[in-house]
């Protein structure tokens, strides 16, 4: 068993953690992560109100006694979301850790903490890191700019993010971006995390509520297989290749783009329609440069044993042998 500040934070068994997943992080994937001895967070967002939201969280009560949370991502937006609303809800209903990701948080923190809730918040970059710790975060989650979704503008890989985080910081750090097995997560404790995330190697799960034809274009396609989209409107995302993003590709090269061009092609809804009917050519779907290392498609449990196994592997046999004492 790894015991780290992450584990001993959340109250779990395995430092591994199930990030926000938009439409997918519903109750029946977080608890199942949670069920494997990890933590998932549920995308609070995927409800189209509080009372839904409310009614989301009961379910994944009924489905695990175990700790999970909640993402509460605050996007740039003409009409923000009802997030103080939202976070009642989080109180109300006893929900102990809140993953915030996006804008800074800082506006919301008062409300958040007057519950003493536990804030996990997503940064991109050590200054972002430092913010967060500033503001009175719990923890980050560092994401390289091997991460799906939005890794930021400064194209910074974990191999780099993560011990600079770690030095600039003292709170505990989770590792995003390019982690999905045992080696990942020896290599994020390495590098000075406490734990890691993964966000597209859980969409790849027997609990995920996706359409089978997602699950499987994941195990397909291999780590050159993602496209950054958006560059031009700095709101940078790494998608899977399809025709979709050729699209957007060929819209932004044509220059001086804006978002109303691509928004036929990246909505949100366009997005969860796909996930649902399994259109792999319509709409754009967020994943990581770790597809490379999905080859199969197993239940929450399965994967979370097999990396604590590789782990404790690799820290047995392959350190046991680099230090020996003559």
């Amino acid at each position: 068993m790894l015991k780290t500040r992450i584990t001993e934070l959340f109250g779990i068994e395995r430092p591994i953690i199930q990030g926000g997943l938009m439409w997918i992080a519903r109750a029946e994937l977080v608890s199942a992560v949670a069920n494997a001895g990890g933590i998932g967070f549920m995308t609070a967002l995927t409800f189209q109100n509080p009372e839904d939201f409310r009614a989301e969280i009961r379910k994944c009560r009924h489905l695990t006694h175990r700790p999970f949370g909640v993402n509460l991502t605050f996007l740039p937006t003409l009409r923000p979301p009802d997030y103080p609303s939202y976070i009642n809800v989080c109180i109300e209903e006893g929900i102990r850790f809140i993953e915030t990701a996006g804008r800074n948080p800082e506006p919301y923190m008062e409300q958040i903490k007057s519950a003493d809730i536990c804030v996990l918040h997503k940064c991109t970059s050590v200054r972002h890191a430092i913010k967060a710790e500033a503001i009175g975060c719990d923890a980050v989650s560092i994401d390289g700019f091997e991460a799906a979704g939005h890794p930021g503008e400064d194209d910074v890989t974990s191999l780099i993010l993560i011990p600079l985080t770690r030095d600039a910081v003292k709170i505990p750090i989770i590792a995003s971006g390019g982690f999905s097995n045992g080696r990942s997560l020896v290599a994020a404790l390495g590098l000075g995390a406490d734990g890691m995330s993964m966000g597209s190697r859980f969409v790849a799960t027997l609990e995920a509520p996706v359409h089978d034809n997602i699950k499987r274009a994941l195990v397909s396609h291999k780590e050159t297989d993602t496209r950054l989209i958006m560059r031009t409107l700095r709101n940078t995302e790494r998608v899977l290749h399809n025709a979709a993003v050729d699209k957007v590709l060929d819209i932004e090269s044509k220059g001086n783009t804006k978002i109303d061009d691509v928004i036929p092609y990246v909505s949100g809804l366009v997005g969860k329609e796909m996930l649902s009917n399994g259109d792999m050519e319509k709409g754009i779907l967020a994943a990581g440069q770790s597809i490379g290392l999905i080859n199969d498609i197993p239940s929450c449990k399965t994967l979370l044993d097999r990396i604590m196994d590789e782990a404790e592997t690799v820290i047995r046999e392959k350190f046991s042998q680099l230090f020996i004492v003559s």
